[in-house]
């Protein structure tokens, strides 16, 4: 029997995939004709064509699989269609739960995300957590805490799905790149100007796979996991990114929230003009200006989820970045 695994070209996904297919399981993705196939160029598994917005296609991809990683998701600061994160993101995850129950699948793991917990300050926060960010305004912390309550209901109605609730990610093969990705090159090329005050909570990309392929294993159905490992602030971040990789500028200049959020806009009317996306927008400000700091303890105990040091994850990162001609 074949794994199925959506979201595969994507950077956790790929990130899963490459740690699958190294321990020999026999790997189905469900990719899109138009996705960038680039991290998966050099691995062995099998193509089912298809979008997770067509439930048909899932539903072909499924044929044979008993598992499911169910990993595909819109991840941005910005889109000119928000709807677009909620056709994915939502709607996608309830077109992949459908087709995995009318199916009979034995197991499946959802990726969700610490978004989908909101921002609860300085006090590290566990899998309890409730979403608290509606007035944001953010889709993609909106539409990631939609798309949990979609998983959430199929638990309860029997379906043996685990949800894992990454933090942010950071390391190789960040081909979009992310926002964190971005956020990255931007220090590097010293492209941020000024920070507002808040905290995330960081795990090396390589840990995160192998958190969420260990869910599948010995992960309980009903229940979420967070995957995460060290909280800092976002200037004790961008500090760790100039110090690691012996170049950029780290922002200097605290900017008040208001007006971090009135640039924002700002830089989201460019993106409109000139159709890149924006170093930032209004609502990624917004949530950027909370602690988003996380107690991981749970996945360490019951998933063994390695934890990384993060200059090291950093330093992987950078020089990804630098070999391919990012920065």
């Amino acid at each position: 029997m074949s794994i199925l695994i959506t979201g595969a070209t994507g950077y956790i996904g790929s990130a899963v995939v490459r740690e699958l297919v190294t321990a020999g399981e026999k790997v189905r993705c469900l990719v899109r004709k138009t996705s960038n196939m680039k991290n998966l160029g050099d691995l062995h598994v099998e193509l089912a064509y298809g979008d997770i917005r067509d439930i048909d296609s899932v539903r072909r991809a499924l044929q044979g699989c008993n598992s499911v990683y169910h990993l595909a998701a819109i991840y941005a600061n910005w889109l000119p269609d928000p709807g677009l994160m909620y056709q994915v993101n939502e709607e996608g995850t309830r077109n992949v739960l459908t087709a995995c129950k009318d199916a009979g699948v034995q197991k499946i793991v959802y990726c969700s995300s610490v978004a989908a917990l909101g921002a609860h300050g300085k006090t590290p926060a566990n899998e309890s957590a409730k979403f608290n960010l509606n007035s944001t305004k953010d889709h993609y912390f909106i539409s990631k805490y939609r798309a949990e309550q979609v998983a959430l209901t199929f638990a309860r109605g029997g379906l043996p799905v685990v949800i894992v609730n990454p933090s942010v990610p950071i390391g190789p093969r960040d081909i979009a790149p992310t926002p964190t990705g971005a956020l990255i090159i931007n220090i590097l090329k010293g492209k941020l100007p000024a920070y507002v005050d808040g905290g995330i909570n960081l795990v090396d990309v390589t840990d995160c796979a192998r958190g969420i392929i260990s869910a599948m294993k010995t992960g309980q159905a009903g229940k979420k996991y967070i995957l995460g490992n060290r909280n800092v602030t976002m200037k004790e971040f961008f500090d760790l990114i100039v110090n690691v990789a012996g170049r950029g500028k780290s922002p200097f200049v605290r900017l008040p929230r208001w007006v971090a959020v009135f640039s924002g806009y700002g830089y989201q009317m460019l993106a409109r003009i000139n159709g890149k996306p924006p170093v930032t927008s209004a609502s990624w400000v917004r949530v950027g200006s909370h602690y988003s700091w996380w107690d991981c303890t749970m996945a360490k105990e019951q998933l063994d989820l390695g934890q990384r040091p993060l200059e090291k994850s950093i330093a992987d990162a950078v020089e990804w970045f630098q070999n391919n001609g990012y920065i």
